[in-house]
């Protein structure tokens, strides 16, 4: 039962591997990914010292005399309306969308799995609950709700009890209320797909030997799911998350380009809200800055999800 267990558990690490270090594309994108995350890390770190130390972080270092200023090599990208960076904004921008897709993912993929394999295990009334959840946040306008969701946390709307734990998260996030918005808006909205997956997946499992053998075994249901359960729909995780990372950045990136996300650290969409009404005026690099950088992070997470799918299921029909 156990080696059954494990052939069922794990793909062959073997062909995992080597599906992946063939395609040397994808080993690209994993590159620039992890450059991405050593960015945002190093950036984060940075912005907490130099809070601690209540220093002006060079990315939000203001000098009017070098307003507007063009790609050089003493400002690689430019400067912005105040003179700042726009580089070092761009970079900071990445701890931004980092932690945006981190987190909100995190959030998405905790409640999918859960409720999906609940659903799934349990079936019967509880499976019925959890099926009218899940229509009912299918049904709702995603971008709407997330834009409502921002606007009551960033504008001060919540009731006093709400409004304390909300604080609570900001502080201890490193985050202001806008962002820590999206974060929660995001997760509470992304994990409609993943629920639906892992519910299948878990109706197919509980008819499987092993899993009749742990409930005659006298094993409780937690422990199945957690043991059993889960690890079978990892892969699953794995996929969802990386797509899901992709689509929580360009999420960012439209709510602080329209005023409701990021309200003091830098974002991408923020610089490009701000760049876009000189682009008249010839001032591209703020615009143009944001875009790359968003757009070499979204296309390597996008090639690395199809990847990572293509191993995990060859015969996948790409659901997600």
């Amino acid at each position: 039962m156990k080696s059954d267990a494990k052939k069922q558990r794990f793909p062959v690490i073997k062909e995992i591997v080597s599906g992946f270090i063939h395609d040397r594309w994808s080993c690209v994108c994993a590159v620039i990914i992890i450059i991405y995350l050593f960015i945002a890390a190093g950036m984060e770190t940075y912005t907490i010292y130099c809070r601690n130390m209540e220093i002006t972080p060079v990315y939000a270092a203001e000098n009017l005399d070098a307003r507007f200023s063009p790609p050089s090599t003493r400002f690689w990208m430019g400067t912005d309306y105040l003179g700042r960076d726009v580089f070092w904004r761009a970079m900071a921008g990445t701890a931004t969308a980092i932690k945006v897709g981190v987190i909100a993912s995190g959030i998405a993929c905790i409640l999918g799995v859960a409720l999906g394999a609940l659903a799934g295990y349990f079936g019967g009334t509880i499976d019925d609950i959890i099926n009218f959840l899940y229509s009912v946040f299918a049904a709702m306008p995603t971008l709407l709700f997330i834009l409502s969701f921002a606007l009551l946390v960033s504008k001060g709307f919540l009731a006093g009890d709400l409004a304390g734990v909300v604080n609570f998260m900001r502080d201890n996030l490193n985050t202001d209320p806008g962002m820590l918005a999206v974060y929660l808006a995001i997760g509470l909205t992304g994990w409609v797909t993943l629920c639906r997956v892992v519910r299948a997946e878990t109706l197919k499992l509980r008819e499987s030997g092993y899993i009749q053998a742990a409930k005659v075994a006298g094993l409780p249901a937690w422990k199945i799911i957690v043991r059993h359960i889960i690890p079978n729909v990892g892969h699953l995780i794995i996929i969802y998350f990386t797509l899901r990372f992709a689509y929580a950045i360009m999420t960012e990136v439209i709510v602080s380009y329209l005023g409701l996300g990021v309200q003091t650290a830098p974002s991408w969409g923020i610089m490009i809200s701000d760049g876009q009404e000189r682009l008249w005026r010839g001032i591209w690099w703020e615009v143009g800055a944001a875009t790359i950088f968003m757009f070499f992070l979204v296309l390597a997470l996008h090639t690395l999800g199809d990847k990572l799918r293509d191993i995990f299921d060859p015969r996948s029909e790409r659901n997600f």
